[in-house]
């Protein structure tokens, strides 16, 4: 890795640098708290990871974060996997989420936008009114703190209406977007047992209606648990028998009952696949997501009353949990509901431009999607207000970063963004006081440790080495469902190196402090931010009579793009025709989701295994990737060597 010192894409103004929220907060930290006054943002950063308690407590009082019942202490433990988090301590995320609208009742908390019309704003104190009335309503039905709430739902207001209210009874909300198949959904929900199920009758995507009655259906016969259903009717149909209408229950007029939980009370549940098993059910916390978004939106993205926050996302992906919690710091947020190229390729440039938005959030894929199609962003549309444009779900490509300077403007601040579902939050991305560089994260985020550790744990800097973080964050998951003595979540992140959180990602920590990410280290797919198993399609793929064993992997490629191409071993017989390609596709589509669909399907003599049976994932990825052979993989630990000649040709072939 070159260590020579480029010159930055973009440096932030002296007045941008003055006005930033986190300029602000290490001047009132230094002087309330014995934070460094000089040396900016490195050495705020410095001191935010040697002085936790003290940063994390000076964080909650510059936010005037409102304890009902005040802690005990920061951190009562900071052992990884296991520390507690402001110990005592009660409060409720969604009193917080509303707080604006005491004074700015009548302005947009949300825009909200579809393919076929112009931003509908929902106003503060309509929003705080919708969730009081349906707050009211599921404590009627019975639904107590700790009881799960789930919504098969799309970015629409109601989805946002109906986290904040299961949020202030105490409830843990979970959700999956509409275009996921039934088995996708049940995978999830049937493992926290939900007791309330929000739906819609279908959705809208790329110009069309997408019905999904008969998937609702399903999932009410396969979730025995959910006591009500409450129909929510998008394309217009009567609500099914025995469910509740959504406008019913939100039309009164009733001031919201917060309940006030403990700390570390469950607020949500979010789904990360890994390469085996049922997807990772993780549990964060009502406090511990409120201060780490406050930091991330606040401080970060420097978020408040006067911006508008776009994020391209779906109910299904943690960056609309993300986009959520804007209302926290006071933000207008934009909910799009629909799909991210359509009409044309354009289309999430008409949205920011439509509302306003101030900072901009988008896939690294569509990026560079627009760059191929030829799209004009500043030709096309006034994009005057946007301030930051922010990617995430990949790596964004040094010819992204170019794009966005030239086709948005010069002065673009530019964000490519790195973290995960696992913990709802970024390790490494925006800081409004530092410099761009092309292809680069300008910086780990305050409070979070982040270092590159190559096999032996010991850090390297200008070196790829593995992502760690060695101290806790307040979003790190509190738990695993369903994992009662915690080996699941111990396995999934402390394994690799005891007490220090590994997260499956290749970096680099460049002496210039910013952070380069090269995809992943495991064999976890990853499609624009939404991780997914492997084992999810081998079940359904190895369901057809016609496919003996397959393999599948997920290849970032240094374009930017990302190739998941299927292995597929058939049965004696059987021929790789049209329509079987046809046949494997739909049944990934419809039993999963579209997003699972691979790019190729290529069949192969056989699949290699390691000696105890398990499917070889990563060593064919390297190779895939032009790892040599006898790097990719120990020989002695591969039952048939030979197989691996194919892959190490087709990876040959494809660069």
């Amino acid at each position: 890795m070159s260590t020579a010192n480029p010159q930055p894409l973009w440096r932030p103004a002296p007045e941008r640098i003055a006005e930033a929220r986190v300029t602000a907060f290490q001047a009132w930290a230094a002087t309330h708290h014995g934070a460094p006054a000089d040396g900016g943002y490195p050495a705020l950063h410095q001191w935010s990871v040697d002085h936790l308690d003290t940063f994390w407590a000076a964080l909650t009082e510059w936010f005037d974060v409102r304890f009902a019942t005040p802690p005990e202490r920061v951190l009562g433990d900071r052992a990884m996997p296991g520390a507690q988090w402001f110990p005592g301590a009660t409060l409720n995320y969604a009193e917080r989420a509303l707080r604006a609208a005491a004074d700015r009742a009548d302005e947009p908390a949300l825009l909200c936008v579809d393919e076929t019309g112009e931003p509908r704003p929902v106003g503060w104190r309509e929003l705080r009114r919708r969730v009081g009335s349906l707050a009211a309503e599921l404590r009627a039905l019975g639904v107590r703190p700790g009881d799960r709430v789930s919504g098969y739902l799309p970015n629409i207001p109601e989805a946002v209406v109906a986290l904040l209210a299961t949020a202030a009874v105490g409830g843990v909300w979970t959700s999956c977007a509409p275009d996921f198949g039934a088995r996708s959904v049940l995978d999830r929900f049937q493992q926290v047992e939900p007791v309330v199920l929000f739906t819609v009758d279908g959705y809208r995507y790329g110009g069309k209606e997408h019905d999904r009655r008969d998937t609702v259906a399903e999932l009410r016969r396969e979730l025995p648990t959910v006591r009500a259903v409450v129909h929510i009717p998008l394309l217009g149909t009567d609500a099914p028998e025995g469910a509740l209408d959504w406008a019913a229950l939100t039309a009164a007029d009733t001031e919201p009952v917060f309940e006030q939980v403990p700390f570390d009370h469950p607020l949500w549940v979010l789904y990360s696949s890994g390469t085996t098993g049922l997807p990772k059910a993780i549990v964060q916390s009502q406090g511990g997501i409120l201060v780490e978004h406050l930091k991330q939106l606040g401080l970060h993205c420097d978020l408040g009353p006067d911006d508008r926050f776009f994020w391209y996302t779906s109910t299904g992906w943690m960056m609309w949990n993300f986009l959520v919690s804007g209302l926290l710091t006071g933000t207008t947020i934009v909910l799009y509901d629909g799909s991210p190229g359509f009409p044309g390729t354009g289309a999430q440039w008409r949205i920011a431009e439509r509302t306003g938005a101030t900072l901009f959030g988008t896939s690294a894929a569509y990026v560079m999607a627009c760059r191929k199609a030829g799209v004009h962003p500043a030709r096309d549309h006034d994009l005057s207000r946007v301030k930051c444009v922010a990617t995430t779900g990949s790596p964004l490509p040094p010819d992204g970063f170019r794009w966005l300077h030239d086709e948005v403007r010069a002065d673009l601040w530019i964000a490519s963004v790195s973290g995960g579902t696992d913990v709802c939050s970024c390790f490494a991305g925006a800081v409004p006081t530092l410099p761009v560089y092309t292809g680069e994260l300008q910086a780990p985020g305050l409070g979070t440790d982040l270092q590159a550790w190559d096999p032996s744990g010991r850090p390297v800097t200008d070196e790829v080495g593995e992502l760690v973080v060695t101290n806790p964050m307040p979003s790190m998951p509190i738990r695993f469902w369903n994992d009662p003595d915690g080996s699941r979540y111990h396995d999934s992140y402390f394994d690799t190196y005891p007490g220090v959180w590994r997260h499956g990602d290749w970096i680099t920590l460049t002496s210039r402090g910013t952070v380069i990410i090269h995809g992943r280290s495991d064999s976890t797919l990853n499609r624009q931010g939404v991780r997914m198993g492997s084992a999810d399609i081998y079940e359904v793929v190895e369901r057809l009579p016609e496919i003996k064993e397959s393999l599948v992997v997920g290849v970032e490629q240094p374009d930017g793009g990302y190739w998941m191409p299927l292995f597929v071993q058939l049965t004696p017989g059987t021929t790789l025709d049209d329509a079987l390609l046809a046949h494997i596709k739909q049944a990934i589509r419809t039993q999963l989701s579209p997003r699972h669909v691979p790019d190729e399907v290529i069949e192969v003599p056989a699949v290699p295994h390691t000696l105890t049976g398990k499917r070889i994932e990563v060593p064919v990825k390297r190779l895939l990737q032009g790892t040599p052979l006898e790097k990719a993989v120990n020989p002695g630990s591969i039952d048939n060597l030979s197989l691996l000649a194919f892959y190490e040709q087709l990876g040959r072939e494809r660069r």
